[in-house]
């Protein structure tokens, strides 16, 4: 869930004075990476990464007795400090059993029972039951499809056809063969789905429980888009240096100094990595010490000539380097 620094007041607003959040400056969206994915989908590992955090957000915030109510791939951003999926935009949240916003969640995203809601207050009529926290996952459910499917999918859930069968909606998604992932067993990523879109709120998997989903113990290497969309501390440099660098000690160590001189350029570098052997032989891992510096690392790196190659850099997971785990298969 995003950081919420604190609270001020602005007094000199031209509607009058206006309360202000301060919150954490978050990067990426999942609309942004649903744009750039080209209507091909995102990869596994990157579903993955976003159903596990965004379902363990909404655990806590369950937990507590609150209702997100308006889940969807521009409330879901990327926190490259902490390497995960955050939630913000609270603006239609309420208390669970305490329903105060009457017309909640955003058209595409909206589960079955806020839509008939909505309409009744539109209508000025009051609703006989309240949403509850299952409108959450309704949406996250929606959102996962699109990332799988690469496709929006807001006329396709207000169809006749979903109302009538949503699940054989589903199974031909997974089974299109334009997407991408279908070469990949994605059973478990369409059960979890599926038990998140029920259209009775009562069956609807809870957060707590589509964490216990056999999808999440399921290793996903990241592509090396994903390595190129989401920015993390850690930087790596490919086309960098050849097998004979690698061989001869002294220049190894000269070339090892003239990389981390070229680096420091852009921020204090905390630790950075060779291997000379796989995997990973021949990479440059350069930890920065926030994710800012390897941003700007990144965006003047790439392209740039070095002993006469045009140098590719990624980011890498935190997590990853830390523990010393180097992808071999990066697609």
């Amino acid at each position: 869930v995003v950081t919420l620094y604190g609270v001020f007041t602005n007094h000199y607003s031209a509607n009058g004075p206006s309360r202000c959040l301060l919150l954490e400056l978050l990067d990426i969206s999942v609309s942004e990476l649903l744009l750039h994915s080209s209507n091909q989908g995102c990869s596994m590992w990157m579903i993955q990464h976003c159903a596990r955090d965004v379902l363990e957000a909404l655990a806590f915030l369950h937990h507590k007795g609150y209702v997100h109510a308006d889940l969807k791939p521009r409330n879901i951003l990327w926190s490259a400090e902490e390497e995960c999926f955050k939630l913000i935009d609270f603006g239609l949240s309420f208390k669970e059993g305490n329903q105060d916003v009457k017309y909640i969640q955003t058209d595409g995203y909206r589960a079955p029972e806020a839509e008939l809601q909505n309409c009744l207050a539109q209508a000025g009529l009051q609703s006989e039951t309240e949403c509850t926290s299952a409108v959450d996952l309704w949406s996250l459910g929606i959102v996962l499809l699109e990332m799988f499917s690469g496709m929006k999918l807001k006329h396709t859930v207000q169809s006749q056809e979903w109302k009538i069968n949503s699940s054989a909606i589903i199974d031909r998604i997974f089974a299109s063969e334009g997407v991408v992932n279908s070469a990949i067993p994605a059973y478990h990523l369409r059960d979890l789905i599926k038990s998140m879109l029920h259209c009775d709120q009562g069956k609807r998997a809870s957060a707590e429980k589509a964490l216990c989903s056999p999808f999440f113990s399921i290793p996903f290497a990241p592509h090396i888009e994903d390595l190129v969309m989401l920015p993390t501390p850690v930087l790596r440099l490919l086309n960098v240096l050849s097998d004979a660098s690698l061989q001869c000690e002294e220049e190894y160590e000269d070339i090892l100094e003239d990389i981390r001189e070229e680096c420091q350029k852009y921020g204090p570098v905390v630790s950075l990595l060779i291997p000379k052997e796989n995997p990973g032989k021949g990479q440059v891992f350069v930890e920065y010490a926030n994710a800012g510096d390897s941003k700007a690392a990144q965006k003047m790196l790439t392209g740039k000539i070095f002993d006469g190659k045009f140098v590719v850099a990624t980011f890498y997971p935190l997590s990853a380097y830390k523990r010393g785990y180097l992808y071999q298969n990066l697609l």
